[in-house]
């Protein structure tokens, strides 16, 4: 394949030529200032978007870390409290509130008394399972086989 330079080289020429034309060329650089404006315009708005995306990531940041603060600010008011001491001495050390008395219970007693647990070893049964995720193993059991 062959390009015509001729052609190239005569439509460049008529082009230098009709730039003398004050009124062409004029229009050129109206063309070219308002493709500059807009390219600038463009660049700006892009800017302006990635420094919004910034600021509200920061925003976000920023409140979670409020919330952070908060939630570690009541957790220290809680160990501070009564409260939680009491349940730690109770724990850690076996010691009851004044006039309270503790009463041992023998493990026989205390078995005797207790909820008989499910001693069968078949798979646990999932309860409050979504039901999206019923309908993907149920498919999954159809594809498989499996009953």
């Amino acid at each position: 394949m062959k390009i015509n330079t001729d052609y190239i080289k005569a439509y460049i020429t008529d082009f230098v030529y009709r730039l003398r034309d004050i009124r062409f060329a004029g229009q050129v650089l109206f063309v070219i200032i308002v493709l500059l404006i807009s390219w600038s315009g463009v660049k700006a708005i892009n800017m302006n978007y990635n420094l919004q995306k910034q600021i509200a990531t920061a925003k976000q940041e920023n409140l979670i870390q409020t919330l952070q603060n908060n939630n570690l600010q009541l957790q220290n008011e809680y160990y501070n409290s009564n409260q939680y001491l009491e349940l730690q001495v109770r724990l850690n050390f076996g010691l009851a509130a004044p006039g309270e008395q503790e009463i041992l219970v023998p493990k026989s007693v205390a078995l005797y008394y207790a909820p008989k647990l499910n001693t069968n070893l078949t798979a646990p049964r999932k309860i409050n399972e979504p039901t999206f995720q019923k309908d993907i193993q149920s498919w999954v059991n159809f594809f498989l086989h499996r009953s």
